[in-house]
């Protein structure tokens, strides 16, 4: 079983439900810390950062493309 807590006053504090038996035997390891730009970097690429290489390559598209893009597509009847 995982316990979580923090350092508090140089004494761990676990967080609740941690129940264990006085005088128990433990052993602590702490996590390492990363910063906030490393967290970002290994973080999955947003949908911008996925998508910026193509958008607005495409040329000479119907004026209401954004909206009928089902009927260009797939031949749906086009929206109002």
């Amino acid at each position: 079983m995982v316990y979580r807590g923090r350092v508090k006053n140089g004494v761990i504090v676990l967080e609740p439900p941690a129940r264990l038996a006085e005088g128990a035997e433990v052993s602590v390891r702490p996590l390492r810390r990363r910063s906030r730009s490393s967290a970002r970097r290994r973080a999955k690429p947003t949908l911008y950062e996925r998508l910026k290489s193509v958008a607005g390559k495409a040329k000479g598209l119907p004026p209401d493309a954004s909206v009928n893009h089902d009927h260009y597509l797939c031949g749906m009847p086009k929206r109002k």
